[in-house]
């Protein structure tokens, strides 16, 4: 990849050096392994692969017909100077994903050929995101979707070295500012202000970034945070209190339980595209991010929880918020398969919730567009029982 140009800026300040042979790749949520078991079933009509491909198939977002919607300027939160038009970019980070999977599971180019077009004309288009300071969700959630579809798509030959240039430069010149200077600054607020997914958010792309435009210092500024973070999303502060049981009390869950939710898929997001590069944040702090899925999922599968008072500069939490308690988000068959296939571990409610999630599927997850039409339906990519049953 050429040196992007926000990076050959700020280079000397942040000591970013390039370390192409450093990373795997694909290795953000899927290697080359990962993608190969999931075309090998989904052809050999294997459960529960098939019924998560037919869902995927059966999304509008999949479709080689589909026409992206880029924008120059990226509009997220009111009341803002700019007129809100982030649901572009989330539809279409959403449909980027499904038909670079569908490419590659069918080698069909209709589909590699659909979301390259995609990817190239944002990454032709958008120079820049605002809005209040909801613009720093869309610049957390959205850059790892984008770059997750072009790491798929990195051996298709209709998605040029040039193609994939132009979305890492993107990506480096126009997220990765954000993420950083949210992480650093949190828009000027108190450190803990802002709930633990705008910082998980930022992680995910920020890490996602570092990975494919393979950038180490990148990558492990993101870590970094992870493990030693002044703001929420530290894991330490994310899953802020353990309990007895097994169960960690996430710092949203006196929230709701739709943003307790969020954190664990961010997490799930950060945890599986560091182990994709030979880090186990998995398995840290005793399986941490464990704790935090058991404790959401025994709530929201009906169960009383242990509950400690969370107390920040804002608000003072005395019981656990029953608001969104259910919610369904795609996202469970990710840490099932992990923590009870590859580590053996005991995950009752994990494992309970992905069984909930997947039944409430028919059979299997979906992804974008299955979950509602707002933007709560699109901030995972979803597909979590296609994509990582072993």
């Amino acid at each position: 990849m050429k040196p992007s140009r926000f990076l050959a800026f700020v280079s000397s300040a942040l000591s970013i050096s390039v370390v192409p042979a450093a990373f795997v790749h694909p290795g953000l949520l899927h290697t080359a392994a990962d993608l190969t078991r999931v075309a090998r079933q989904v052809n050999a009509g294997v459960e529960p692969w098939l019924t998560g491909w037919n869902k995927l198939v059966n999304s509008t977002y999949a479709q080689s017909s589909y026409t992206p919607r880029p924008v120059q300027l990226l509009c997220r939160g009111t009341p803002a100077s700019c007129t809100q038009n982030y649901p572009n970019i989330y539809r279409d980070a959403a449909a980027a994903y499904a038909l670079a999977v569908r490419w590659r599971v069918t080698g069909d180019p209709a589909y590699g050929t659909a979301a390259a077009n995609v990817l190239n004309a944002w990454s032709a288009t958008l120079t820049e995101i605002s809005g209040n300071s909801d613009k720093y969700l869309a610049s957390g959630l959205y850059g790892y979707q984008l770059a997750n579809a072009a790491e798929i798509l990195r051996d298709y030959e209709g998605f040029t070295v040039a193609n994939m240039t132009a979305l890492v430069d993107l990506l480096v010149d126009v997220f990765y500012p954000m993420n950083h200077r949210f992480l650093v600054e949190h828009n000027d607020a108190k450190v803990d202000h802002y709930w633990a997914n705008w910082d998980l958010c930022n992680l995910a792309t920020m890490m996602s970034t570092g990975v494919i435009s393979d950038n180490q210092t990148m990558f492990n500024e993101a870590l970094d945070y992870f493990y030693n973070g002044a703001g929420n999303g530290a894991i330490d502060k994310t899953i802020w209190t353990l309990y007895d049981d097994g169960t960690g009390q996430l710092q949203e869950s006196g929230r709701d339980q739709g943003h307790s939710m969020l954190d664990v898929a961010l997490l799930g997001v950060i945890a599986q595209t560091a182990y994709n590069q030979g880090v186990n944040l998995f398995a840290y702090q005793n399986s941490r991010i464990l704790a935090g899925a058991e404790y959401a999922a025994k709530y929201n599968l009906g169960n009383d929880v242990q509950f400690t008072t969370y107390v920040n500069s804002d608000v003072t939490q005395t019981v656990i918020s029953n608001n969104s308690r259910g919610n369904v988000r795609p996202i469970w068959d990710l840490l099932y398969n992990h923590y009870v296939k590859i580590d053996g571990l005991e995950a009752t409610y994990t494992t309970q919730y992905a069984d909930l999630v997947r039944n409430d599927g028919g059979g299997a997850d979906g992804g974008g567009g299955y979950y509602g039409t707002t933007s709560g339906g699109f901030d995972q990519l979803g597909y979590n029982t296609l994509m990582f049953t072993i």
